[in-house]
């Protein structure tokens, strides 16, 4: 099939994925014109379902929570114009799409032109509809408007909990949805542990809570509930043990006759009952439902299970900000690879949720929502039923670079067991609630809880990755030693020190630090501080360009003051008779992708940056990349000295613009999308190797060494080469970034541990 006909039934398809669905009536008036038609059914039928009204955000450039307003009524798609537009019109389309409310609205087509009909004008909504039909407009059609006036919205990118709309799941949802649930232990040794993975089923009702008839209750019901608070697997519950105790308990059935299939994400999404008010002996013969799960490895520290589930070791989740979401990369060949976003659903996302050791999934994400991989795409067009084992498990095609872009990577977003994390910890003093001084809660010897600091000495960009996910704030933007600007707070003890985390851990207790609190600058001032953001820059090297790229040049030295001048030369260098001989030097080019979902800035503004005369322009950042040359024990033999940097954008992906450039003291960055080229022909970019004898060595190049600037992903920032150098030639093979092989294959690669540190071990 050709590139075209692929796009046009993409295009096909994806009108009807984002569909939000509500019940469609005429325009709305003063008095509704009276028909001879009968009026519809509390529950309506097939035919009544189709024409319910379908929402969808389209346009470009845009975010998946924004876009241009596009409504499919009587068969098509139209706009809404943008006369007497307002935020609460934009509150009710946002509602209708699954977001909790809008952040604002676009006129004057930002999102670009639609076309076809302009369904709607002058639209005037209070903000409380559930659906633009009930908003007062001009009717359906009538409109004196051009699609230069087509109308957006901005949605907070926040899901309504327990909303399933049609772009997700097939399924018919009622307006008496069940939207919270949870599980209430009755042991009471389990209402102190977290997760709580066993207990009596209850929905939220009113201002309470209410409980579920087990009558034809299965274990496929049990599958739904544990998925979706979760889990990925669901056990047999003593139904003996917890009948005794709730006969002597008073009980509300608010939900009876569930009869899930096992393959939804909510219970929402089963078919069920609900109570009538007044009802009596609604669960006759039965009792409260009663659910027991099995929680994934990550969570079972505390559940006091012996039998452990296995995770997929081929599957993975890259670029997210918390635990249970990312971009789905799949193991094929010892390498890593994405898959692509058409047809991806919640199905085949909670294949992969559980596999992992996740419950069910929360959200299908689309378009690179969690960036771009870079490696190949190996799967498009997934189409699992649910209950596979395994996304391998699932129909898929096999796809060549026309069918898919990485701009098209599919992410999940996973239920996680609650963990009670967060309250653990709180951040105080900040302009927003993103930043502020880091508090953490800690027991005293008698058992009584307090707020406590945590010292700022060794508090880095990792630690406080880790401290923005328990709070749930996102990826780390900044780590601060010192916090007396945010001195807000009565709270003035250190109570952790010497916190040292890999950036993986879900909370700072599950970080080295000391037993003994130790902190030479203990003042409140020095205490530990984040800065928090929603989205993450993330660098990687394309590793191919570095091994076509390579050679050697013996350089005279009369060249090489300015790179003497900068220290881009091994110490040898100095001993040289000046301006006579030449240095033995590894050339490469080095293209450096912003493959996240924010710019990489230099940390340092520019009233710190340092002019480079010899090079003719600003330095930004003072160690943005180091290159080494190692032999098989992990010892360097040669180093780049490539000290300082400049940043900006070379080139980018179609669609994107570039926003960085070096020259006249322009702003330094890599835009997403974007990436910055060093060529091989430039100052610095080698390896001085004058002094390497023949062998075989490994070339290694590690981006953003020290962590300097906050990534989503650091695990991708090293890139690993074999290296033979016969002395007068240089091969490169096995080119390969630090996360693209399965652990396998970089054992055999890499025959020492690994050195992403630059330190000689």
């Amino acid at each position: 099939m050709g590139r075209r006909q692929q796009i046009a039934l993409s295009f096909l398809f994806g009108l009807w994925l984002p569909c939000c669905l509500t019940q469609t009536t005429p325009a709305t008036t003063a008095k509704p014109t009276p028909t001879p038609s009968p009026s519809p059914s509390p529950s309506p039928s097939p035919q009544a379902q189709s024409e319910r009204l379908k929402v969808r955000l389209s346009g470009y450039p845009r975010k998946h929570n924004e876009g241009r307003v596009e409504l499919f009524y009587k068969g098509e798609w139209g706009t809404i114009c943008d006369d007497d537009f307002s935020i609460s019109n934009a509150n009710v389309l946002c509602r209708q799409l699954g977001f909790v409310s809008a952040t604002g609205w676009a006129h004057s087509a930002k999102y670009g032109k639609g076309q076809g009909k302009i369904w709607l004008d002058n639209v005037l909504c209070n903000g409380g509809e559930k659906s633009i039909e009930f908003c007062k407009s001009r009717g359906w059609g009538n409109s004196d408007c051009t699609h230069d006036e087509d109308a957006g919205v901005v949605c907070k990118d926040e899901r309504i909990p327990g909303f399933v709309d049609s772009n997700v799941i097939d399924a018919n949802v009622h307006e008496n949805t069940v939207e919270a649930v949870r599980l209430r232990p009755v042991v009471a040794m389990a209402k102190k542990k977290q997760p709580i993975t066993e207990g009596v089923v209850e929905v939220k009702y009113k201002d309470g809570w209410a409980q579920v008839c087990d009558v034809g209750w299965t274990i496929k019901n049990t599958r739904v509930v544990c998925g979706m608070l979760g889990f990925p697997h669901e056990r047999k519950a003593n139904k003996n043990f917890y009948r005794l105790y709730l006969e002597r308990q008073k009980n509300y059935f608010h939900v009876h006759s569930v009869a899930c299939t096992g393959t939804e994400v909510h219970l929402a999404a089963c078919p069920l009952e609900f109570s009538k008010p007044n009802a009596t002996s609604v669960c006759s013969g039965g009792m409260p439902a009663v659910v027991s799960c099995m929680p994934g490895p990550l969570f079972m520290q505390n559940s006091g299970l012996k039998k452990k589930i296995k995770i997929s070791t081929n599957v993975r989740l890259k670029g997210g900000a918390k635990l249970g979401e990312g971009r789905v990369e799949v193991l094929k060949d010892s390498e890593w690879g994405t898959v692509c976003d058409d047809r991806w659903n919640l199905q085949s996302a909670s294949v992969v949720c559980r596999e992992l050791g996740f419950g069910s999934a929360k959200e299908a994400l689309t378009g690179a929502r969690m960036g771009q991989g870079m490696g190949p795409i190996y799967m498009n067009e997934v189409k699992c039923l649910g209950v596979e084992k395994s996304i391998w498990n699932c129909p898929f095609k096999n796809i060549t670079s026309e069918d898919c872009q990485h701009m098209e990577d599919a992410a999940v977003r996973c239920n996680v067991p609650y963990m009670g994390l967060e309250n653990l910890i709180r951040i105080t003093g900040g302009r927003t609630r993103s930043e502020g001084r880091v508090e953490v809660l800690s027991s005293d010897p008698n058992g009584t809880e307090s707020w406590g600091l945590v010292c700022g000495e060794t508090w880095s960009t990792k630690e406080a990755m880790v401290a923005c996910r328990q709070l749930g704030l996102g990826y780390a933007n900044q780590a601060l030693q010192e916090t007396w600007y945010w001195d807000s707070s009565n709270v003035t003890e250190m109570v952790m020190s010497g916190v040292k985390c890999t950036g993986s851990e879900m909370s700072l207790s599950q970080c080295q630090h000391h037993k003994t609190v130790s902190c030479q600058k203990a003042a409140a001032k020095f205490a530990a501080g984040v800065i928090c953001s929603e989205t993450a820059s993330d660098l990687v090297l394309n590793a191919s360009l570095v091994q076509q790229t390579v050679y050697i040049e013996d350089r005279p030295l009369h060249m090489l003051y300015c790179a003497a001048e900068e220290d881009c030369l091994s110490k040898s260098a100095a001993k040289a008779n000046w301006p006579y001989g030449h240095r033995r030097l590894l050339r490469f080019s080095s293209q450096i992708h912003n493959i996240g979902r924010a710019d990489f800035k230099p940390k340092a503004g520019r009233h710190s940056w340092v002019w480079h005369a010899c090079h003719g322009h600003y330095h930004s950042m003072d160690i943005f990349t180091h290159y080494d040359l190692l032999n098989a024990n992990g010892t360097k033999v040669a180093e780049g000295h490539k000290a300082s940097f400049c940043l900006e954008d070379t080139d980018c992906q179609e669609g994107v613009s570039k926003r960085y450039e070096c020259a006249n003291f322009g702003d330094q960055g890599i835009t997403v999308g974007c990436w910055d080229l060093y060529r091989h022909d430039i100052d610095c970019q080698w390896i001085d190797m004058t002094d390497v004898k023949p062998g075989n060595y490994i070339f290694q190049v590690v981006i953003n060494p020290n962590y300097e600037v906050a990534e989503s992903d650091f695990t991708n920032n090293g890139m690993k080469c074999n290296c033979k150098y016969d002395g007068h030639r240089i091969w490169l093979h096995n080119c390969h970034t630090g996360d693209a092989f399965s652990e396998e294959a970089e054992k055999r690669f890499d025959k020492y541990p690994g050195q992403l540190n630059n330190k000689i071990s």
